[in-house]
């Protein structure tokens, strides 16, 4: 069986209730669809369980690439040679953005983690995709975070640049694919349609899957096959 959930944003048991739910087995495949951290508090907790289960296939998320780069620059060496690069003024923009936007929690996670837990957080945080083109049975879908931005429907997938994928919504009302479906996150689906608050929103071909979870609602996760959702 194939899923998808997106947007976890450190909800640690809230993930690992999901799994228990769905049943994840080692012939399954878990796509997840970015802002696996900050916010919460626990997002590296969730990324680290992620990084030892083969099956879980991660994209990224804006979140994702804002805490690799800052760890990342952070958990660098800080010496004579680079002082003056590493965290100049504009490191220190790009820092305070990240905290205003949810890094803190990521941050203070980060500084308790082993020099090893470190290192291999990061170079998993390199491992996520940026999309994913798949086929089940006679339906396709494309998977992104946040959306195609620049679309068109003869563009392929993976074409797309970071920014277009992770940072830019999608406009809900309106239908990119005829003879497929568009899966994303980033959005919380409250803010789309009040109607879907706390639940997955499907409307033009298009599933949106962040269901608020870090924001006191639900995390939700949809099976491919037969669209079953499920929730926590």
């Amino acid at each position: 069986m194939t899923y998808v959930l997106s947007d976890i944003h450190g909800c640690y048991d809230k993930y690992m209730r999901m799994l228990e739910l769905i049943d994840l087995k080692d012939e399954d495949t878990l796509y997840v669809l970015g802002d696996v951290v900050d916010r919460g508090e626990e997002g590296l907790r969730v990324l680290i369980d992620m990084s030892y289960r083969w099956n879980v296939i991660p994209l990224l998320g804006n979140h994702d690439y804002m805490a690799h780069n800052m760890l990342r620059t952070l958990n660098t060496e800080i010496t004579e040679e680079n002082y003056s690069t590493q965290l100049d003024a504009d490191a220190l923009v790009r820092m305070r953005e990240w905290h205003i936007n949810g890094g803190f929690a990521t941050q203070k996670e980060f500084s308790s983690l082993s020099i090893d837990e470190r290192e291999s957080v990061l170079e998993y945080f390199e491992e996520f995709a940026l999309c994913e083109d798949i086929r089940i049975g006679e339906k396709r879908f494309v998977l992104a975070h946040a959306g195609l931005y620049n679309f068109s429907p003869t563009r392929p997938a993976e074409s797309y640049t970071p920014d277009e994928l992770i940072w830019k919504p999608c406009d809900y009302s309106k239908k990119y694919y005829d003879d497929s479906y568009l899966i994303t996150g980033h959005t919380p689906t409250f803010t789309i349609d009040s109607a879907s608050d706390g639940r997955i929103y499907k409307a033009n071909n298009h599933l949106a899957i962040d269901c608020g979870a870090v924001f006191g609602k639900k995390l939700g996760c949809i099976r491919l096959e037969d669209f079953e959702e499920y929730y926590v």
